[in-house]
């Protein structure tokens, strides 16, 4: 069953992709949504064996590397952590494939589309389902490859052709620092499959290692690079770029991506790693800051865009920070949670907003929308919940995990925690400013579209209406119900699948922080969204003017603009690597110093070279024998010189190296002096 688990959703794909053609778009959908469906049937047979039965499940193929010093198997470990993973990857992605039947029926490629839709779950199966560094590292890519070709599906448009390029380049940053994260796993273990590793952990507390000329604590180093790998994936602040830009692609990518797959990876990286984080502190430090910074800085940016795809997608930014905190807290089982509960509202969210888009002619300004409700009763309705959900709203999903971030945060008693939960907190407020701002602008306020679009507008049909209904239900209830099961003070769940040290362990300290610290987070959210409905309706002349003073259009432009980090990458980051190719890669290397060894330097040589040789070939042989005669003695000499020279200890003076140098800078003054006499 654990095999087939995961290899149906590539069967789906391989099927849909090279037999597509014979199959048609229905009968792809149907092979793949089918595959993806059998999927999470199992998935829920292996979370009642291995997390409520409590019989975890390891199984070995086959050798895949074997050497002296390197060798490990592909093999799959079923843990609580896993089979949670399971669950939430398989159903979100059962919805999306039953939804794409109908978001995407008009489109010539669907068979190509759900090929692609089915690849991306199979790698994200692989990733959650490996039990070490190398093959959780085949899904890590395959997850990379497999958004490049969703966001970039389609290809025709400019757009999607450069943020699918940006996803990959942003990506491959982060997942530079992962490799090196293995790299140096293996150099300070020499394993990498996870059990040998964690259990070896305590004993490398105060190792050290050198990187970069530095001294740093192997632990610290370790885990600061495995970071920097889940901030590529999971779009913290200075490598989230890409996240925004990704909404080119099909409104079903984006929810497939930011609820069940490739964002949550590196979640799931820092808690699979919660062994080694634990006796890495300055490494958790690092990822609480970078968390709660994230929360507030996505927050910050989500407040005044006008797309709606992108308000969600910085709004999944924002929540990533607090789940990545949340781990930064030692609360791995916290962060876990509310990647679970944001699941599902969050694909509620992106698969509201493609019944919108699809009902008003793929029309994504909120500014062009309005008046709605009326038009879009159940898709309106849907919305409202998935929102309020994000928002934490008393007593639906998203409340009882958000919350419980912000608590612990506090519990903690440190300025990192304290840190945190004020970001967080704040966080909260522009959460629910900019959702219920978003439901105003798109349902509530005056129609402000074409008329053509808003007389066309129009439900969406039962394929994509379905999922939506299904969605509604965990967003509302999943929280409540599994609270206990996953977060509550004694259970087990986790059965050690996360590890959090005694002294780390604050959980019975958020229960008793001040009444007012565990209110506050829920006040602001309900302050921000009332607020917001406030000023967009009674007060909407009063924000115009505030956004066309002289201060308020300077934020305005800094938020808007995305905090500037593009226009920073773009205009100094990347001119200056352009720069820096063309004048020094290209013209000094390539043009320069390749050619003139090359086509202009031992070209020449060699055939005069050639030449000289041409005109020793005499055809006599007494001339062959003193030219051997000759090189074997003066090959004789020098051996004996060499001997000479070690007997008295001057062989430093044949060191072969000075003679490099002197050739190389001899070379290089000849060059300039050519350089000078072009220009």
């Amino acid at each position: 069953m654990y095999l087939t688990l995961i290899l149906l959703p590539l069967y789906g794909s391989i099927t849909a992709s090279f037999f597509g053609f014979l199959l048609g778009s229905i009968g792809a959908s149907f092979v793949t949504t089918f595959c993806i469906g059998l999927t999470f049937m199992f998935s829920i047979f292996a979370f009642y064996e291995v997390s409520l039965a409590g019989s975890p499940c390891f199984v070995q193929l086959f050798s895949w590397f074997d050497s002296e010093l390197f060798s490990f198997s592909w093999g799959f470990q079923f843990d609580s952590l896993t089979s949670i993973m399971l669950i939430v990857v398989s159903f979100i992605s059962f919805l999306v494939h039953f939804y794409s039947t109908g978001y995407m029926s008009h489109d010539p490629h669907l068979p190509r589309f759900m090929s692609y839709l089915s690849l991306f779950t199979f790698f994200m199966l692989i990733l959650v389902t490996a039990d070490n560094f190398i093959q959780m590292f085949v899904g890590w890519e395959g997850v990379g490859l497999c958004s490049y070709l969703l966001i970039n599906f389609w290809f025709t448009r400019i757009q999607a052709n450069k943020a699918a390029i940006k996803a990959m380049i942003i990506n491959r940053i982060g997942d530079f620092g992962l490799a090196l994260g293995i790299f140096c796993i293996f150099v300070t273990f020499g394993a990498v499959d996870y059990s040998t590793v964690f259990a070896l952990v305590p004993y490398y507390q105060n190792s050290n290692i050198v990187f970069f000329n530095i001294s740093w604590s192997v632990l610290d180093l370790i885990g600061i690079l495995l970071f920097i790998g889940a901030m590529g994936k999971s779009a913290q602040m200075g490598l989230h770029t890409w996240l925004p830009d990704a909404m080119e692609g099909p409104t079903p990518v984006s929810a497939l991506i930011h609820a069940a797959t490739m964002v949550t990876a590196g979640i799931f990286l820092i808690s699979r790693c919660s062994y080694l984080f634990e006796y890495a502190p300055k490494a958790l430090s690092v990822v609480c800051v970078i968390g709660a910074m994230t929360s507030f800085f996505a927050a910050s940016t989500g407040l005044l865009q006008n797309d709606m795809k992108r308000v969600i997608a910085y709004s999944t930014c924002s929540q990533l920070g607090y789940m990545v905190f949340a781990c930064g807290l030692s609360n791995y089982h916290v962060g876990v949670f509310h990647l679970a509960n944001h699941a599902f509202f969050k694909a509620l969210l992106f698969l509201g907003a493609g019944c919108v888009i699809h009902a008003v002619g793929d029309e994504q300004d909120m500014r062009k929308m309005g008046g709605l409700y009326k038009l879009l009763p159940f898709t309106y309705g849907m919305m409202l919940i998935g929102s309020l959900s994000l928002m934490g709203m008393p007593f639906l999903t998203g409340f009882y995990s958000k919350d419980v971030i912000l608590e612990v945060a506090f519990g903690k008693y440190s300025d990192i925690g304290h840190f945190a939960y004020f970001f967080g907190s704040c966080a909260a407020f522009l959460t629910a400013f900019y959702s219920v701002r978003l439901l105003y602008l798109t349902f509530l306020s005056k129609p402000n579209g074409y008329r053509v679009n808003t007389l066309n507008v129009h439900e969406s049909s039962f394929k994509m209406g379905l999922p939506l209904f299904v969605l509604v239900l965990p967003s509302i209830f999943i929280g409540y119900l599994t609270k206990d099961m996953i977060i509550g003070l004694g259970s087990g769940f986790w059965q050690g699948s996360i590890y959090i040290l005694p002294n780390n362990f604050n959980i019975i300290d958020s229960e008793h922080i001040p009444q007012l610290f565990k209110l506050l987070p829920v006040g602001l959210s309900i302050f921000g969204g009332l607020s917001s409905f406030y000023f967009y309706t009674y007060k909407s002349n009063y924000l115009f003017k505030l956004k066309t003073s002289s201060i308020g259009l300077k934020f305005y432009t800094f938020f808007n603009r995305k905090w500037f980090f593009d226009k920073i990458y773009n205009e100094i980051v990347g001119q200056f690597l352009l720069n820096s190719s063309y004048h020094l890669t290209y013209k000094q290397i390539d043009r320069g110093l390749i050619e003139s060894l090359g086509p202009f330097g031992l070209t020449s040589v060699v055939s005069y070279l050639g030449f000289v040789f041409r005109i020793l070939q005499t055809g006599f042989f007494y001339h062959y024998t003193l030219v051997m005669v000759t090189s074997l003695i003066t090959f004789l000499a020098f051996f004996r010189l060499v001997h000479i020279l070690e007997v008295y200890d001057l062989i430093y003076v044949l060191d072969l190296r000075l003679g490099a140098l002197f050739l190389l800078a001899m070379f290089f003054i000849i060059y300039s002096q050519n350089q000078k006499k072009i220009k």
